[in-house]
């Protein structure tokens, strides 16, 4: 897994750079920019500087000296540069200042701040990591305006998104690519990050990124699945591979149980057994071949004890797409969870039960993984989906921690948390996920993983495969179109390839 830092964080791995190993600050910027053109000439300009024409706007601080300094060089290979200062000269910090003095001279201009962006690309270096509080007046229309050119360029960050939250503050940029410096930082990896930050590149700043001795969370890579899933034995049976029981379908949704079956399955389930309602059967048994079904309410019996015993020999269990959330689901729910011990997954109509009844669960007997979006998350925390989207990190964890759980909080980037607080994050932001019963397939690759792992590796690899699956079907630039009972379908490719 890949280090990503808060900004407090951040501070102390440059404190730590320049004070205990004594790199001196201009060192690291001067490192920093270099890395920084390098990306900006090869992504943003064909591979050649000379004769372009490039608009550099640059801060007071030293996301501004970084600014000074990738002038430089851009002047040095033959680019037209023209540099806009947002602040006074006398503000500038000391590293900022040395790097406008290397630039005016060798003869660089400080141009009039001004809208006007009749250029081949901007360099976006107004705001750095360090920024908290919302961008107000001049400044708020110049970050605007950039947002009419497509061929932005943000250095370490996007001016406007906030480093520890992905909050915008006010106004963000929105870059074509964004260059940070030695590690990831959160608000680069949540869904606004994703919209504002367009490609992201992790350069080195000419210091080891182990001198980071803490990380807020990790980035998921293939490595890291591949190690959660075994090779199936060469004499393997479907009850040894795991045997998932769903619960889930209602009369007119039985489709929901079917995607999520068909992501167990995909994702290597041996066998899925679906239990929903007497009403909801037929309709069901006329559409599964692979898949056995099991009525909840036909017999005799009470339902809460049907519901506790239905769960008694599968290896994980999936509960809640389109389910219902009358009192007889809340029964079956309730059964399951205080009558069964193994990793249950609670998605769609089982979270929306607990909707500000969350630390409920934390009683428990079952092993939970929550899957919900910001909405369901907003329900189980009792707050708005607005506060849940600025700032995801610490919402996961507080509904983590209440539910004594491990959160799938769903969207670009989706985070896993653990009760304990450890974050995963996952590399994938793919708009073709956002299609009807996407989430009933993760659900259903996630409890698949369950059968034979713990439930946050279960997670962090249901999360990839799911996410990864998508980014095999749009590999052709396609992002509209993916049908959910799709994104089952590539996941055993995704999985093969993480095999070899």
């Amino acid at each position: 897994m890949i280090p990503v830092l808060s900004r407090e964080q951040i501070r102390a791995f440059d404190k730590k750079a320049i004070e205990s190993c004594s790199v001196p600050s201009l060192v690291l910027m001067e490192n920093a920019a270099r890395n920084a053109t390098d990306v900006f000439e090869r992504e943003m300009l064909g591979g050649r500087a000379r004769g372009k024409h490039v608009v550099v706007l640059c801060g007071t601080g030293n996301n501004g000296g970084d600014g000074f300094a990738i002038a430089r060089h851009l002047l040095t290979r033959g680019a037209h540069v023209t540099l806009r200062l947002a602040g006074a000269n006398e503000k500038l910090s000391p590293d900022a200042k040395a790097n406008a003095a290397a630039w005016t001279g060798l003869g660089g201009d400080i141009a009039l701040l001004s809208k006007d962006f009749d250029c081949d690309a901007i360099v976006d270096a107004l705001f750095g990591t360090g920024l908290d509080r919302p961008v107000e007046g001049e400044l708020r229309a110049l970050i605007e305006a950039t947002q009419a050119h497509d061929n932005v360029f943000a250095v370490d960050i996007p001016s406007g998104l906030d480093a520890q939250t992905g909050a915008v503050l006010g106004a963000c940029v929105t870059a074509k690519h964004t260059v940070t410096f030695a590690h990831h930082k959160l608000g680069l990896l949540t869904p606004n990050g994703a919209s504002h930050c367009g490609r992201i590149h992790v350069v080195d700043i000419g210091v080891p990124g182990s001198l980071a001795e803490e990380s807020a969370a990790q980035l998921l890579e293939p490595t890291d699945i591949a190690a959660f899933v075994s090779p199936r034995a060469l004499d393997a049976h479907k009850y040894r591979a795991g045997h998932v029981g769903v619960l889930a379908g209602s009369p007119g949704k039985t489709g929901a149980a079917l995607l999520t079956s068909q992501g167990a399955l995909r994702a290597g389930a041996g066998a899925v057994t679906i239990a929903t309602w007497h009403d909801a059967l037929p309709a069901l048994q006329a559409r599964v071949v692979e898949v056995m079904t099991a009525s909840l309410d036909a017999l005799e019996k009470p339902l809460i004890e049907v519901a506790a015993s239905f769960a008694t020999a599968k290896r994980a269990v999936v509960a809640g797409p389109g389910f219902g959330t009358d009192e007889r689901a809340a029964t079956a729910i309730r059964a399951l969870l205080v009558g069964y011990e193994g990793n249950v997954v609670l998605d769609a109509d089982a979270l929306t039960l607990y909707a500000a009844r969350s630390g409920e669960l934390s009683s428990a007997r079952a092993k939970l993984i929550l899957t919900p979006h910001s909405g369901e998350a907003a329900r189980l925390l009792g707050i708005t989906s607005d506060a849940i989207e600025a700032d995801r990190f610490t919402a996961a964890r507080t509904l983590a921690k209440r539910a004594n759980a491990v959160v799938v909080l769903k969207g670009a980037h989706t985070l896993i948390v653990s009760p304990e607080g450890r974050i995963a994050i996952s590399p994938i932001a793919n708009p073709a996920l956002a299609t009807a019963g996407s989430g009933d397939v993760l659900a259903g690759v996630i409890g698949a993983n369950a059968c034979n792992m713990g439930t946050f590796e279960a997670a962090c690899a249901g999360v990839y495969l799911h996410g990864a699956a998508a980014d095999h079907w749009s590999k052709d630039g396609r992002h509209r179109g993916l049908l959910a009972s799709e994104i089952a379908d590539q996941v055993p490719t995704v999985l093969a390839a993480l095999g070899r």
